[in-house]
């Protein structure tokens, strides 16, 4: 009796050319991928059904996605092989194979042009909120008529004409919410473009872990220290907004 083809486990490579490396940052979060190549192409290996059709491997340049049978190569949907497997490469895991470089200095900050972009894109996953960042103007009415157990369970800090609120569960007061990632601070509904990038910045710009990175959509940051959160409290918050009105 003939083999059922159909229970066999399919084995994807793709083929990118090497000029087409610096593309490679938005699936370097699959760590189940194998990364190999020479002077003029990358090999990867390893790929799930559901990855070689996601649009992060799609929007590669010139990328070639293969199955992988019998030692031969073919293009998807192929009766005829288009090239045989390449032997004699070295195998490294895709995460370990592309190296992240920083820049020297932190200068990012919300509102001024800096020469380092860090993007965040749009994220489907649900996250649980635990920072609001709220305009002053838009809450005095609301912070004086919330119960005190309530605030006994947040901290807070003034940042311009805004309040930052961190604690669990949030507020029930007009704001943007945020999650917390490694230290970061990220806008809900988004994440890093390249996920596994947190680990990396909060190693480079918190390696003391003494502060918090509050990020945009944009891309941008402000760093908030611990020392400068305080006891939220109706009485903090009046004495704060008279001497704003003070100053």
């Amino acid at each position: 009796m003939a083999e059922d083809s159909s229970n066999h486990i399919k084995e994807f490579w793709a083929e990118l050319p090497r000029n087409g490396e610096d593309f490679l940052g938005s699936i370097r979060d699959w760590k189940n991928i194998q990364l190999a190549g020479d002077d003029e192409t990358i090999w990867l290996k390893g790929f799930t059904e559901e990855q070689i059709s996601a649009s992060e491997l799609h929007q590669l340049p010139d990328l070639l996605v293969y199955e992988q049978r019998n030692g031969l190569l073919f293009r998807k949907g192929a009766l005829v092989p288009s090239k045989k497997m390449r032997t004699a490469l070295l195998w490294t895991p895709i995460h370990k194979a592309l190296r992240l470089t920083f820049p020297a200095s932190n200068q990012n900050y919300f509102g001024i042009e800096d020469k380092v972009h860090i993007s965040l894109k749009e994220s489907t996953e649900e996250q649980k909120g635990i920072a609001l960042l709220s305009n002053l103007s838009e809450i005095k009415e609301g912070i004086a008529v919330l119960p005190k157990f309530k605030l006994e369970k947040i901290k807070w800090a003034v940042i311009g004409d805004k309040a930052l609120f961190i604690g669990s569960p949030l507020l029930s007061l007009p704001g943007k919410a945020y999650w917390l990632k490694d230290g970061h601070l990220l806008p809900a509904g988004f994440d890093f473009e390249f996920k596994n990038l947190s680990i990396f910045l909060q190693k480079k710009y918190n390696k003391d872990l003494d502060r918090w990175l509050l990020w945009d959509e944009r891309g941008s940051y402000l760093t908030i220290k611990n020392t400068d959160l305080r006891q939220l409290s109706l009485s903090s918050f009046r004495l704060t907004e008279k001497s704003r009105e003070w100053n």
